[in-house]
């Protein structure tokens, strides 16, 4: 059979394509898809810095246990910031048999006068052997007062053994004899080399180093060694990196980069395998019950229903195989273009590459042909169950809407969706969305379920309205609708799939980063803000607010916290403040407590937040600093605009140690009307090399540009469902007009006109269109509203017009030119000849 199947595809190319093309563009998505994943759990950084270590004790990450079912799950969340690793880890590793040495590597935030726009970043002395650093000129700094720094930096700088230059770290500015130029081959980025007790004074962590090196002796057992100094690392609740995991320790963003990858591919994924099994499905079996008079006739001259199933099969797997084979490559070449693209966005570091795709390929492979395998069996088995002298009569006439199976499920998936209605408005933050995504493919299901009585039921009821817009061509619509409403099953699903997914995820992205933004411009009540890319001490906040004019000034620090949920850990936005003037900077339209008691020791949380982790005014809140470091605090106050200021607010004091800098990012500052403290401001920032005084409308332009960019990865994403979705809409158009060859001619023998024919397929159109409009339609709100106004407490999201009107125009245009293409071939086909053409 797989012979006639080859010679099937060879001879009936036209009844393929459509089928070939939905199965390509889907192994394509999905390759993507999990190359993407594939690549983000193989890539490992790149091991610049401590390219000689044979070992780095580093804290990366987080590993959470929870009991669930009565077993300990154990899950691992990537830290924000870096976390640190004790001093005294330098010592004890030192003293392992086999270790030359180690190294306690200290990474400074630094802004150097003479060059305030090259990001550097400070670090001691003996951290130079990691890489290694070489002297080109000078020397090594000895004393306090000295400083090397390496070529890239002396370059923009001007800077040469013996200069005097000015370096803003901890908030201080500090003068430095420049001691020597270092370089070393494969390292990017600058740095400057301070002692090694100057770093130790500089780093705001006091105690604690970055990274631990570790040096291996010459004819060491290296086996015995990283045994050694896993086990003291693992005691310190820290991780020995070792290979190309050292990458890992030394780019922090490697591992988010890494993270990011992983969970979009997966999770794109995830929402790709599902609209690709509607469409595979409905392709393959609208392609088989276009085909029921060939395998009818099979079965009339003694052809085993095993092998009409087995052609059946046989051709869909042919055409998987295919598909395949231009899928895969497409998708490894379309990958190769997205990572240059997260490149360039910053997503991911420039060290990213994509790696492997045989794995990938061959699991996406078989799985969309097991898929297509299943649709052609499930499709074959009313046409191989019947008796061959009935298999031709069959073949004339539409089989009934559906058994008693399928309403019932169709039912109960639209209980279902409508109970998630429910679960989505009580819940909130990730619970919601999750909820909210399940509700609209349980919504679709259950249409692609229904449809066949949908169909019939749109045809009944509109009936009246097409014989009086279209005539005599609006009641053949009706009667077709009627008569082949299981037929068009495929077409209503797709439809509505477009407008309801497309209508969902692309504008949540529009009212996630609206709601963004409005948030943080209504509750920033300050209209000067002190920037600082080295950071900025706490005196800053106290000179602005000595300025006359300057009504109050609060000092922010950007970080991030992981907060428990479901078990295991999540990362979300957070800030440190300054609390004294705090209500006259900023407004996070607080709903209980009072953010002036935002002490030391306490903590102010957002309405999702609190929900979600079941947080109560004065109660106790235990989470995760970005660093790792666990935290219990009571919250003295539960606001709104999380989106807009994080979900997290705590004493500036609280994460003192815990941040890179350990200083804050920006200083918020009110002036009184018409009072001109710009000036003031300006020789302010002129303190502290690298800063400057901004309108805070420019940090909203900023925000929003940035938001801009986080978005572009998730519209781009849903861009391709949406697509897909649309390819296979008007995949499925095409096919069910193009298989109305007898149709359309008898029509015409019985004296309908070639306008009359257009028209109704044109009725036809419009009561489709109509009704996936409006389901669709109804869909996309219903899920778009309860996940705004969980997340975002809207209960009207926001749809911009020119979105709608491309949705519905969009559909509109590809339903009428998928049909009228086709008919209007049809119709350049003799009738007489049309009546002997093969369906």
């Amino acid at each position: 059979m797989l012979a006639l199947a080859a010679q099937m595809l060879r001879f009936r190319k036209g009844n393929f394509v459509a089928t070939f093309i939905a199965l390509a563009a889907g192994v394509m998505i999905l390759t993507v898809c999990g190359l993407l994943v594939e690549s983000g759990l193989r890539y490992e950084g790149e091991t610049q810095r401590y390219a000689k270590a044979f070992a780095v004790v580093a804290h990366r990450d987080l590993t959470i246990t929870h009991k669930e079912f009565g077993d300990t799950e154990t899950s691992t969340v990537t830290l924000p910031e870096r976390g640190g690793v004790p001093d005294a880890l330098v010592r004890r590793i030192a003293a392992v048999p086999g270790v030359a040495g180690s190294v306690a590597d200290r990474s400074i935030a630094v802004a150097p006068a003479a060059a305030p726009k090259v990001e550097t970043t400070g670090h001691g002395w003996g951290s130079a052997a990691l890489a290694p650093y070489r002297v080109v000129s000078g020397t090594a700094p000895r004393a306090d007062g000295e400083i090397a720094v390496d070529s890239r930096l002396a370059a923009a700088g001007r800077l040469r053994p013996g200069a005097i230059t000015a370096v803003l770290t901890g908030g201080t500015v500090h003068r430095f004899r420049v001691s020597g130029v270092v370089e070393a081959s494969g390292v990017r980025g600058s740095v400057m080399f301070f002692t090694d007790a100057a770093a130790a004074r500089l780093d705001p962590r006091r105690g604690r180093a970055d990274a631990i090196g570790v040096l291996l002796k010459r004819g060491a057992d290296r086996s015995e060694v990283s045994a050694a100094v896993r086990r003291i690392a693992e005691a310190a609740g820290a991780k020995a990196y070792e290979g190309g995991e050292r990458g890992l320790a030394e780019e922090p963003e490697a591992a988010a980069g890494r993270d990011l990858t992983v969970q979009a591919g997966g999770a794109f994924g995830g929402y790709a395998a599902l609209i690709i099994v509607f469409v595979v499905a409905a392709t393959v079996g609208l392609s088989v019950r276009h085909r029921r008079r060939d395998f009818a006739l099979l079965r009339a001259i003694a052809a085993t229903p095993g092998q009409v199933r087995a052609l059946i099969l046989g051709e869909v797997g042919l055409l998987a195989v295919l598909a395949a084979v231009v899928g895969v490559p497409s998708g490894l070449g379309v990958t190769a273009w997205l990572r240059g693209r997260l490149v360039d966005r910053g997503f991911v570091p420039d060290t990213f590459t994509v790696q492997g795709g045989a794995l990938s390929g061959l699991a996406v492979t078989a799985a969309v042909a097991a898929v297509a395998l299943l649709a052609g069996w499930i499709a074959a088995r009313r046409t191989t169950r019947i008796r061959p002298t009935e298999a031709l009569g069959e073949a004339a006439v539409e089989p009934v809407l559906g058994g008693r199976v399928r309403v019932v499920s169709g039912i109960v998936l639209l209980g279902a969706g409508v109970a998630l209605i429910g679960v989505t408005g009580q819940a909130n933050g990730e619970t919601a969305m999750g909820a909210a995504v399940g509700m609209l493919y349980t919504f679709v299901l259950a249409i692609a379920l229904l449809a066949p009585w949908i169909n019939w039921g749109t045809a009944w009821a509109l009936a009246p309205v097409l014989r009086a817009v279209f005539g005599d061509s609006g009641y053949l619509a009706a009667a077709n609708l009627r008569a082949n409403a299981r037929g068009m099953v495929a077409v209503l699903t797709a439809l509505v799939l477009s407008v309801g997914f497309g209508g969902t995820v692309w504008f949540l992205q529009d009212n996630l980063q609206r709601q963004t933004v409005v948030q943080s411009r209504d509750g920033t009540l300050a209209q000067h803000a002190l920037v600082g890319g080295a950071g900025l001490p706490a005196a800053a906040a106290a000179q602005a607010r000595r300025i006359p004019g300057v009504v109050a000034a609060t000092g922010v620090r950007r970080t991030s916290a992981i907060v428990p949920f479901m078990g295991d850990g999540q990362t979300v936005v957070a800030q440190g403040v300054d609390p004294q003037g705090i209500g006259q900077t900023m407004d996070l339209r607080v709903r209980s407590g009072n953010l002036a008691d935002l002490r030391p020791g306490t903590v102010a949380v957002s309405e999702s937040q609190a929900s979600s982790a079941h947080w109560k005014l004065g109660g106790n809140a235990r989470f995760w600093l970005g660093d790792g470091t666990p935290v219990t605090l009571r919250v003295v106050a539960v606001y709104e605009r999380n989106l807009g200021f994080g979900d997290v607010t705590v004493n500036n004091a609280t994460l003192t140690g815990h941040t890179q800098s350990g200083l804050d990012d920006r200083v918020l500052i009110r002036s009184a009307p018409n009072t001109g403290v710009g000036a003031a401001l300006t020789r302010l920032a002129g303190e502290y090399p690298g800063s400057a005084v901004v309108g805070t409308d420019q940090l909203t332009g900023e925000l929003a540009k940035d938001l801009a960019i986080s978005a572009w990865l998730n519209k781009l994403l849903v861009a391709v469902l949406i697509g897909y979705s649309i390819l296979a809409a008007g995949n499925t158009l095409i096919m069910a007009a193009l298989a109305r060859t007898r149709e359309v001619s008898l029509l015409r023998l019985v004296g309908v006109t070639r306008r009359q024919v257009k028209r109704m397929a044109n009725a036809e159109q419009v009561a489709l269109l109509g009704v996936a409009l409006a389901i669709g339609g109804a869909i996309a709100a219903v899920t778009l509203s309860s996940i705004v106004n969980a997340v975002a407490g809207q209960r009207v999201p926001y749809v911009p017009a020119a979105g709608w009107i491309a949705i519905v125009a969009g559909t509109a245009a590809l339903a009428l030119v998928a049909t009228v293409i086709p008919i209007g071939r049809l119709l350049r086909t003799p009738p007489v000849e049309g009546m002997g053409i093969r369906e």
